[in-house]
């Protein structure tokens, strides 16, 4: 087990965790077990009143607040379907929940993520969600830069591919924080947050 500690004021912060994303398949993790493994974590934040905070990715319907710039890939374009940006049912409703509505790949840019953990006292995010090179790498990096501690639950989260995970598993989260797997993040907040 990598993941070594939680501080006291520790949050969970799921990203992107809504009906278009949720839906699209992802290796190595299918979206439901994303899913069923984040509420898992998610109920155990909320039982020891530890903020859990729900990340969606949404646009407006002109697209005029999408990110700009030319890229090789091109962009998403196209208007999405109604509902395509609802948090899935499995993690909505709880009314302590933050809601914090992106429109870039990382959860802090644009945002008042920061401020809405700093005020909670937060010193530690667990970050988990789809997709793990994206949305959660970009927040992952943004959080190490602006001083959280980082714990990332790795088999609660998912990418277009295994390859792309693996990639920001082995490579790139080791650097931001610290990993485990979803079983082993709840042991240890029994543990610390009992």
């Amino acid at each position: 087990m990598s993941v070594t500690t939680l501080d006291p004021r520790t949050a969970l912060v799921v990203i992107d965790l809504q009906a278009g994303i949720v839906a699209a398949p992802t290796e190595p993790y299918t979206g439901p077990e994303v899913v069923a493994r984040s509420a898992e974590l998610a109920e155990a934040f909320r039982a020891r009143d530890l903020p859990v905070v729900l990340v969606r990715v949404s646009f407006a319907a002109d697209g005029a607040d999408a990110v700009p710039g030319r890229t090789e890939a091109g962009g998403a374009g196209g208007p999405r379907p109604e509902g395509w940006d609802v948090v899935v049912g499995e993690l909505a409703g709880h009314p302590g929940d933050i809601t914090v509505t992106k429109r870039n790949w990382g959860a802090f840019h644009g945002t008042g993520l920061d401020v809405q953990l700093r005020r909670r006292g937060v010193t530690q995010i667990v970050l988990c969600g789809i997709a793990t090179s994206i949305g959660v790498e970009s927040t992952a990096r943004a959080a190490h830069e602006h001083g959280y501690h980082v714990t990332l639950a790795t088999d609660a989260m998912s990418d277009m591919s295994a390859q792309a995970h693996r990639g920001s598993v082995e490579r790139i989260f080791p650097r931001l924080g610290e990993t485990g797997t979803t079983r082993e993040v709840l042991e240890l907040l029994a543990k610390t947050h009992c």
